[in-house]
């Protein structure tokens, strides 16, 4: 399945390095809400405070091309429906409960989804690959295991279906104590290094993508076929 199937208003999803999305002309701690401010600041490395910030801003940047509007327009809250409290959880456009968003923030790296269906993305560095791979057992299918264990990368193959399920999990289709029992062993490991590769899981679309520049596996999983798009100075067709 190619881009040729996605629809002119299909979900839209962006990955970029996070200094790159403080970069963009309408990025700033002036689109935080005080919450977010407040949990950025709780952060005990610079580092980690970025990424967080970045990831909230890239959302909105999302948001905002889905919409048509500027940035500073929208609010984002979160909500945990486990606690119930609103300083974490899923997140969500107040004003624009018909738009779902989802965002990701790994080392240095952030991703970002929005769209008028259900979607959810997920990032993660190549290089933490290893320390994953200890948790294959609990999360990956038998024959999602061996294929894993077969590929001439394991834990290359094992990042790529671990973003995926964290991708699952944030479009509540499943959740950490059932990620054994979804079965995604019928989908490609090996992405093309120059384009997203969008699949079918159900009556799910899975868009996978390796981003070359910060490389980092990416998976973002809709009920409608996202797209990539560009948000930040230096990506790719920016």
């Amino acid at each position: 399945m190619t881009s040729e199937d996605q629809e002119p208003d299909a979900p839209i999803a962006a990955v970029a390095a996070s200094a790159d999305v403080l970069r963009h002309p309408e990025a700033g701690e002036h689109l935080l809400t005080t919450v977010e401010r407040e949990r950025a600041a709780r952060f005990r490395h610079e580092a980690g405070r970025v990424d967080f910030t970045a990831a909230h801003i890239l959302v909105r940047l999302c948001a905002a091309r889905l919409l048509g509007v500027p940035a500073a327009r929208l609010t984002l809250a979160q909500n945990c429906p486990d606690c119930g409290k609103g300083d974490h959880g899923k997140p969500y456009l107040p004003d624009h409960p018909e738009v779902h968003v989802s965002l990701s923030h790994t080392r240095g790296v952030v991703a970002a989804a929005a769209g008028h269906h259900p979607i959810g993305v997920d990032v993660e560095l190549a290089g933490r690959g290893g320390a994953l791979t200890d948790v294959a057992q609990r999360v990956l299918s038998a024959a999602e295991l061996h294929l894993v264990e077969a590929h001439p990368e394991p834990a290359r193959a094992f990042l790529r279906q671990w973003v995926r399920k964290e991708a699952l999990i944030k479009i509540g289709r499943t959740s950490l104590d059932t990620l054994a029992s979804v079965d995604l062993s019928a989908l490609p490991l090996d992405i093309p290094a120059d384009a997203p590769l969008l699949s079918r899981y159900q009556d799910l679309y899975l868009l996978d993508w390796a981003d070359g520049p910060q490389g980092a596996a990416v998976c973002a999983v809709s009920t409608a076929a996202p797209r990539v798009v560009p948000l930040t100075p230096g990506a790719p067709g920016a």
